[in-house]
């Protein structure tokens, strides 16, 4: 495959092959852009992929807009591969049943959380699939669908029921496994700083759960607890 020369400023990712690009192109660019130690620190959070994700960003960008590449891409089960096929695809294109699937195989945390953002928020179907998450008894399914609650938290409140989802909090949340925990504790800190009427009893079951509390959080970064979190944004969005 012919690659380009690169010069001081460029990027340094290699082209694919003239015309329509083939899974084996980009697998064979992963390839080339695989670092042991970035996989070293990636492997420490669940993410098994070695690729800087500037240089993958890049690559997508060239790639453009390919559902069809990025569907075969997401067939290979690398998560790399994955992770520029979420970039190359067209959310709106994928069909309830088919995103169903591509979350229970999205094992990779940066799979997941890139899968949900990037893709299932900008679908029609993301309503359905927030409620069907959500009472999924896979926790890492379950996280999937909080992230959508937290969402509409702040973009689409309307018809969703505060109190409720504070009471499935308060009675969840201490014991749930890690991503589903802090799927909730995200909610719960959304809920807290957008809708003052709930302000309150966010901040009484964030102290009284005290999940997060002792989080590492470096200086000048609010920390993930959430009556921290909570009390930093209300008092920026008072400050502005």
């Amino acid at each position: 495959m012919e690659r380009r020369r690169t010069s001081a400023g460029e990027t340094g990712v290699p082209e694919v092959t003239a015309g329509v690009p083939t899974v084996a192109d980009v697998l064979a660019e992963l390839a080339e852009l695989e670092d042991p130690r970035i996989r070293a620190v990636n492997e420490k959070h669940g993410d098994d992929h070695g690729v800087n994700l500037t240089s993958l960003r890049a690559l997508a960008k060239r790639l453009r807009a390919h559902h069809d590449l990025a569907r075969a891409l997401w067939a290979t089960s690398d998560t790399a591969a994955q992770l520029v096929a979420l970039l190359i695809c067209r959310p709106k294109s994928f069909e309830y049943d088919e995103l169903d699937a591509m979350l229970r195989q999205a094992r990779s945390p940066k799979v997941h959380d890139w899968f949900v953002n990037y893709v299932v928020k900008k679908n029609p179907h993301a309503e359905r699939l927030r409620l069907e998450w959500t009472a999924d008894p896979d926790p890492v399914v379950a996280s999937a669908g909080w992230a959508l609650t937290s969402e509409r938290v702040v973009r689409k409140p309307e018809g969703l029921d505060l109190p409720g989802l504070l009471d499935t909090i308060e009675a969840g949340m201490k014991e749930a496994p890690d991503r589903l925990q802090w799927a909730m504790n995200h909610t719960l800190a959304q809920i807290g700083i957008e809708h003052e009427a709930q302000r309150a009893r966010a901040l009484d079951i964030g102290e009284r759960l005290e999940v997060l509390k002792d989080y590492p959080t470096p200086p000048n970064c609010t920390s993930p607890f959430a009556p921290s979190w909570i009390t930093e944004m209300v008092s920026r969005q008072e400050r502005a």
